[in-house]
C-alpha cells in the first residue's frame, strides 16, 4: 500500500529546491496536483477548460495548435474579382457574348488575325459602364490579342506547311471562344488558358 500525497512543506526529508526563492517550502513530487493553474502556472493543456468546474475565459479558450478559428479560409470572389451573381441586366450580358463569341466568329472569318475585333468593340462600348462587361471582354481581348499575333505570324509562315500551323490556331481561337461564350452565358467568368495580359 503506498503513503498518501504530503502536503507542501510537511518536513519530510526532502532537500530544499536551489532556485528556489528564500523561505519558499520545496514541493514534493508526491504533492497532490489540482488540475487548475495556479497563479503563474501553465494554462490548461490542448485548450480544454480545466476539470475543477472554472468557467472559460471571455470568448472561449483558443483553439489547440495556433490555428486560426474555423470560417477563415480564403476570400471568396470571382476570378476577375467581379461578382459571381451574373450581370446587371440583359444588356450586360449580350455584350459579354459578344466579346467571347465574337471573338470566336472573327477568327473563324479571318483565319485568327482579327480574333480580337469583337472583344475589343464589347471593351470599348460597354466596358466602362459595367465592370462584368469589362472583366468578360478584358478576357476574352488578352487571349485573341495574343493568339491573333501568332496567327499572323504563322500565317506567312504556313505557305510552306500547307497551312497546318494556322488551323491549329484558329481552332484554338474558336474552341476557347465558343468555351467562354457559353460560360457566359450561365453568368460564370471564364479564365482563357494560355492567355497573357496585354491590357489591364
Amino acid at each position: 500500500m503506498t503513503e498518501p500525497p504530503r502536503p507542501p512543506g510537511a518536513g519530510d526529508g526532502y532537500p530544499q529546491d536551489p532556485t528556489a526563492p528564500q523561505g519558499s517550502p520545496y514541493e514534493p513530487p508526491t504533492a497532490p496536483l489540482s488540475g487548475a493553474p495556479g497563479a503563474g502556472g501553465y494554462p490548461p493543456p490542448g485548450g480544454y477548460p480545466p476539470p475543477t468546474g472554472d468557467q472559460p475565459p471571455a470568448g472561449g479558450y483558443p483553439p489547440p495548435g495556433g490555428y486560426p478559428p474555423p470560417g477563415g479560409g480564403y476570400p471568396t470572389g470571382g476570378a476577375y474579382g467581379a461578382p459571381s451573381g451574373g450581370y446587371a441586366n440583359s444588356e450586360d450580358k449580350t455584350w459579354a457574348l459578344v466579346a467571347h463569341f465574337g471573338g470566336a466568329a472573327g477568327a473563324l472569318i479571318s483565319l485568327g488575325p482579327l480574333g480580337f475585333v469583337a472583344p475589343l468593340i464589347a471593351y470599348l462600348v460597354r466596358g466602362q459602364q459595367s465592370p462584368a462587361v469589362r472583366a468578360q471582354a478584358l478576357a476574352a481581348l488578352n487571349f485573341q490579342i495574343l493568339w491573333s499575333i501568332i496567327a499572323f505570324v504563322l500565317l506567312f509562315v504556313s505557305w510552306c506547311l500547307l497551312f497546318l500551323p494556322s488551323i491549329a490556331v484558329v481552332v484554338i481561337q474558336i474552341l476557347f471562344g465558343i468555351i467562354a461564350g457559353m460560360k457566359a452565358n450561365e453568368g460564370q467568368a471564364y479564365r482563357y488558358p494560355m492567355s497573357t495580359s496585354f491590357i489591364k
